[in-house]
């Protein structure tokens, strides 16, 4: 094994990439894939389905749940809120879920939400307790409920 796995965490996938580490007290499912050189926090939740590139940073308190890629370099803050069901109702199930696609680069500032199907593009920033509703754009600062453009990322 060339990753880390903290002894008190649960982990059913195996597709984990060198240079890994994953802290205490989270939870990956089964058909998770996990880039190299990850950093995931304590109290992470990763449902079946997720796909993580290299070098990604996820911070605690966040639960990625199907249909949610986070491409390479991402930074995802503490407390992210991710939701994969537009209508959602107890006990009725999607046959499948929308993508959520956090593209190269992206980061993502603490408390903020992303609903489902959301596009954040490469280079893009969701700053702290931002409401994403919309596709972000590559390079673009985004904030507030709605979240919306505020400057273009030199």
């Amino acid at each position: 094994m060339d990753y880390f796995l903290h002894p008190n965490s649960l982990c059913d996938t195996q597709d984990i990439g060198s240079g890994t580490r994953i802290w205490g007290f989270t939870r990956i499912m089964k058909e998770v894939k996990i880039g190299k050189n990850c950093n995931i926090c304590d109290f992470v939740f990763i449902e079946s389905g997720v796909q993580i590139g290299d070098n990604v940073t996820i911070k605690s308190g966040v639960y990625l749940w199907t249909g949610v890629v986070l491409q390479n370099d991402v930074f995802v803050g503490p407390n992210v809120t991710f939701t994969n069901d537009v209508y959602p109702r107890s006990r009725e199930y999607l046959t499948e879920y929308p993508k959520t696609i956090l593209r190269d680069r992206s980061s993502i500032g603490a408390n903020a939400t992303i609903l489902p199907g959301i596009e954040i593009g490469e280079n893009s920033m969701v700053g702290a307790g931002a409401v994403v509703t919309h596709d972000v754009e590559d390079g673009w600062l985004v904030l507030g409920n709605p979240a919306r453009k505020i400057r273009k990322i030199c």
